[in-house]
């Protein structure tokens, strides 16, 4: 999966203390686009080959992210006009960048972190509260309202990917929008809901079936949607029947362990599900 990075290793805690060096990195982005290097080794931009605008100085300029093993990633905390940067760079799309396997793989999870993040520090400018200015916690990572104190964290939203299971079969959905491969039921906790219960209800929802026998199997950060993705298998219970949600759906069907079309990379958790379905494995 995308977070699968060995031998090397996040390191994710905040110090704002952290100045920006010549060689560290800068995520620059818009939507979900990255400057990124042309070549297939994939790289990001310098803080060497950034220009400042006027009046800007590095501590300003850039936040500090994180780092993994030595190489430390920033924020550049401004708009961007494209003629800042070389022209070994230019934006291009994240999930492209991941189905087309490009290495080194760790890179590209450092860029859906930094998503994550960067969308985070993008969204709270203002205050929720009261409207005013937000400024950088000094002592983690968070932001403060300059007016009436309150402090907001990262949004982390969880989401439930369901393999739901029926014999030999498996339940394998496609999008109506966006993602074209084979998925699995999948959806966001609603509050006041156990994760569990968000199983029940989205296999509901999108298949008309119901489910017992719910077990976890796994966890996966996903950055560019601000998720935590939860998965679980579970048993059909009773009739198999589908109703399909067709305005999220547009198609669902029971498939058996060697008719799996897996999805066309490793970094899913959807498609590590899937594919331990299709090769037996217990689950």
């Amino acid at each position: 999966m995308i977070q699968d990075i060995f031998p090397h290793k996040l390191n994710n805690q905040y110090d704002p203390g952290i100045v920006a060096e010549d060689g560290d990195r800068v995520f620059i982005f818009r939507a979900n686009q990255v400057y990124a290097g042309t070549d297939k080794l994939i790289e990001f931009p310098k803080v060497s080959e950034i220009t400042l605008p006027d009046g800007k100085s590095r501590e300003s300029a850039f936040t500090y992210l994180f780092s993994i093993d030595e190489e430390r990633y920033f924020r550049f905390d401004t708009d961007v006009p494209e003629e800042v940067v070389s022209v070994d760079y230019k934006m291009q799309d994240l999930k492209e960048l991941r189905e087309a396997h490009t290495e080194p793989g760790y890179r590209i999870f450092a860029a859906y972190t930094a998503k994550h993040i960067c969308d985070w520090y993008r969204d709270t400018k203002f205050c929720g509260k009261c409207g005013g200015g937000m400024v950088h916690s000094k002592v983690e990572r968070a932001m403060t309202c300059s007016v009436c104190h309150y402090t907001a964290y990262p949004r982390i939203m969880p989401a439930v990917i369901v393999g739901v299971i029926n014999g030999e079969r498996i339940l394998l959905t496609k999008y109506r929008r966006g993602y074209n491969h084979n998925a699995l039921i999948a959806g966001f906790t609603e509050i006041g809901e156990t994760v569990e219960q968000t199983v029940e209800r989205e296999v509901m929802e999108e298949a008309g079936v119901r489910v017992k026998n719910i077990r976890y199997y796994g966890s996966q950060p996903w950055g560019i949607a601000n998720d935590i993705l939860l998965g679980y298998y579970c048993d059909v219970d009773g009739d198999d029947t589908i109703t399909m949600d067709d305005n999220e759906l547009k198609s669902a069907e029971w498939t058996r362990r060697e008719d799996i079309v897996l999805q066309p990379d490793e970094s899913s958790l959807t498609n590590e599900m899937m594919r331990n379905f299709k090769e037996g494995k217990l689950v």
